[in-house]
């Protein structure tokens, strides 16, 4: 199981968002965190998921996949923090 951040920059023309997000969503366990900006609990490594996640992408797009195993959110916009720092524990 991986935690991963995965974020993208859709670049004109193109800018087929929905397409992306699915595919981001359907990685597993996800939280939007910006517009542009995921994070996901998923049994795929940061490269599956790259690779999974590019097939929505155009050629002049930008997707980056981090890892990242741990970490605290505070409040903004009421996410739901409970269930976002849930996620990072899941093992």
């Amino acid at each position: 199981m991986a935690n991963l951040f995965i974020a993208y920059d859709l670049m004109a023309p193109g800018q087929n968002y929905d397409a992306v997000r699915d595919r981001i969503k359907a990685l597993g366990q996800w939280h939007q965190f910006q517009f542009s900006l995921f994070y996901v609990h998923t049994d795929m490594s940061p490269g599956e998921a790259f690779q999974f996640v590019s097939v929505a992408l155009d050629a002049n797009d930008r997707l980056a996949v981090i890892d990242a195993s741990g970490g605290v959110v505070t409040t903004w916009d009421r996410p739901p923090i409970d269930a976002i720092n849930a996620i990072w524990t899941q093992g």
